[in-house]
């Protein structure tokens, strides 16, 4: 590939150092009092729509001032096509338009309003609200707008099947099986919202909306597969009346019995909202009043993700805290000023005591015998340690303890390695939760039109624990597993160059992670594996010298990547991406870095407004406050530090 050897001008006119001491300064500005970071989460409309209906179905008195922030978040982030997208400048969504609307309506917003109107044209012209996923579904029908017939039968006998059942709830992922759960105690009991309002949201359908029976097959479901279990779901909707009382009511203990196992204290069931809210309408159907201590618990638990400002207010899908943590003291230790070293160690040493090592939790069903020692992404969620958290955690202490050697770091890094090397799956590859999570066909079921049921192994989750792996010394010829994963690698990499990035978007996120990975692992620069990768980063610049990549690159039809305006962190993962792959002389690196100091705010800053992480592809996205923050300071140090050097090679795993 082409280099340059000159330097930039930014970097004789000390603009590059100067942009690194303001980002710097800023990021620290954002601590909390006990040393850690935590930055906003941002989904989409359906997470602060569903917090307001939740409060309607509990009949909670109503808070006007906070319903009122709630609905200028709402109007604010309506589409221009009148629907509500599921990010920044997206497309219509059809459940979530539909979530948003029914909240502004309950919340009181006048049907002839004229947001109210356009978002009503919007549903209608698209065949209207039956078009909603199955979700949606479930609260339209406990708020009676739709009858049980519209969603699938969920027996809460699932909960005593044993495991060699192709059902089983240990198949299906840590986010699917939390919210699965108490949606099965609900489905067993129908209960109705209390609504006290009457609010409903007929005038959305062409047709009555309770004479709506089950959903179409979704784009992603084999014909074959989704009509085997369509026969089986309408034979359990005719037995299941049927079922004997005393094992409906051993099955509902049971869940009962799960859910209060994982709650968490106040962090709440899975420490995500989707399971949290079902399980607060679970204890409602259940008659366990609001004192109930699991129900309060975890109803108090929902309040505390609410970002509530002067004029608006929005409810995240979670907190981030061990991943916003450990990004931002790698992005500290990287521009390596006295200034920035003693608060990213105070930081580690805030993360030591949050490592998981007297929990075996779901993941101990696939691998019994493995010790627990991982992270959660969240303040308290030990049932679900996650591997990506683990590797950038255990990464970050192995850089810290190379400046300054810590005995603690040494426990640590030891239990976090032993962890994810027994977490690796059958094909190689490592997945976020779980350990061969690969039942595909259970993403044919009815209830998985979104497509997301499963957690099985993924290109930028791999090169995360490889990198962690090669980071502490093991290699191809030392060790099965970095062999094992970089054989994954070179697997899934795609015909133009590029990996699949499943938990943020997307190629230019999977690529940058992967070339961070084979860059430790010691694979040649040389490799064609590096060369196509790079190469393709250095093809889809855009013209302001930024990268950007669109959510539409998830599509099922692959395109591969979808241009989009630029983002600062994106931008900064293809500069790492480059740098990982040998590049620091290219100008297109030097471009980049051009681009991030030119953008940078008086503050020290970027401003993103676009969504640059995954949820669930196609159907749930995030913006992660803190990307911008730390990300671009991350890349630019690097970029300064490599420079400084007389081999230009990324001597860390990211």
């Amino acid at each position: 590939m082409h280099s340059v050897n000159s330097k930039i001008g930014v970097e004789r006119g000390g603009a590059l150092e100067a942009s690194i001491d303001s980002a710097t300064r800023a990021l620290l500005g954002s601590r909390q009092a006990d040393g850690h970071w935590v930055f906003e989460l941002e989904a989409d409309c359906t997470i602060p729509a569903e917090y307001v209906l939740l409060r309607h179905f509990l009949a909670e008195p109503v808070d006007t001032a906070l319903e009122a922030k709630i609905a200028n978040y709402l109007r604010r982030v309506q589409g221009a096509h009148g629907g509500w997208p599921l990010v920044h400048d997206g497309d219509f969504d059809m459940s979530a338009s539909v979530k948003a609307y029914f909240a502004l309506k309950m919340i009181g917003d006048a049907l002839e309003a004229p947001h109210m109107v356009r978002a009503r044209e919007a549903i209608l012209s698209r065949g209207g609200a039956i078009h909603s996923n199955v979700f949606t579904r479930f609260m339209l029908a406990m708020f009676g707008v739709m009858t049980w017939r519209s969603v699938p039968v969920l027996p809460v006998e699932i909960m005593l099947l044993p495991m060699w059942s192709p059902f089983h709830l240990n198949k299906i992922s840590y986010w699917a099986r939390t919210t699965m759960v108490p949606l099965l105690v609900l489905a067993a009991l129908k209960p109705r919202a209390k609504n006290p309002r009457g609010v409903g949201v007929d005038e959305l359908f062409l047709q009555d909306p309770r004479s709506i029976g089950m959903t179409a097959k979704a784009p992603h479901q084999s014909r074959g597969w989704f009509l085997l279990f369509r026969a089986l779901d309408r034979l359990l909707r005719v037995i299941e009346p049927w079922f004997p009382r005393k094992l409906r009511a051993r099955a509902i203990d049971a869940a009962i019995a799960f859910v209060e196992e994982r709650l968490n204290g106040d962090d709440g069931l899975g420490a995500i909202f989707p399971p949290m809210a079902n399980a607060v309408m679970m204890y409602d159907a259940l008659g366990k009043g609001a004192d109930y201590p699991p129900r309060a618990l975890t109803r108090m638990g929902l309040d505390r993700l609410l970002i509530i400002g002067e004029r608006e207010a929005y409810c995240q899908p979670c907190v981030s805290p061990v991943w916003d943590t450990s990004l931002t003291c790698h992005a500290l230790i990287e521009s390596g000023t006295a200034e920035a070293l003693p608060p990213a160690r105070q930081g580690l040493d805030w993360l030591l005591p949050k490592q998981i090592l007297d929990v075996k939790g779901d993941w101990a069903a696939k691998r019994p015998d493995v010790r627990p020692g991982g992270w959660a992404f969240q303040y308290n969620n030990a049932y679900y340690p996650d591997l990506d958290d683990t590797a950038v955690v255990v990464m970050a202490m192995d850089r810290a303890r190379r400046e300054q050697p810590n005995p603690a770091y040494d426990a640590a890094i030891a239990r976090g390695r032993e962890w994810i090397e027994g977490m690796q799956s059958r094909d190689g590859g490592w997945a976020a939760f779980d350990v061969n999570n690969l039942e595909y066909y259970l993403n044919n079921i009815p209830f998985s039109d979104h497509g997301a049921l499963l957690d099985p192994p993924t290109e930028d989750v791999t090169a995360r624990c490889l990198s962690m792996l090669a980071q502490l010394g093991q290699d191809v010829q030392s060790s099965k597993a970095v062999a094992a994963g970089v054989d994954y690698l070179r697997r899934t990499q795609l015909a133009e160059g590029s990996w699949y990035g499943r938990w943020g978007l997307n190629y230019i996120y999977g690529t940058w992670s992967v070339l961070c990975a084979l860059n430790m692992a010691r694979v040649s620069h040389q490799d064609p594996v590096i060369r196509k990768a790079a190469e393709w980063l250095v093809s889809i610049q855009n013209a302001d010298g930024g990268w950007g990549e669109d959510a539409t690159s998830y599509r099922l039809d692959y395109k591969g990547y979808e241009a989009a305006p630029t983002t600062a962190s994106q931008t900064a993962w293809a500069l790492l991406g480059l740098m990982a792959a040998g590049e620091v002389e290219h100008p297109a690196v030097a471009r980049g870095v051009e681009y991030l100091i030119a953008t940078q705010s008086q503050k020290g800053l970027w401003d993103e407004q676009r969504y640059t992480a995954t949820g669930f592809p196609r159907v749930f996205y995030l913006r992660y406050h803190g990307y911008s923050k730390f990300f671009p300071l991350w890349a630019l140090a690097r970029y300064r530090n490599l420079r400084r050097t007389n081999s230009r090679l990324v001597g860390v795993g990211m």
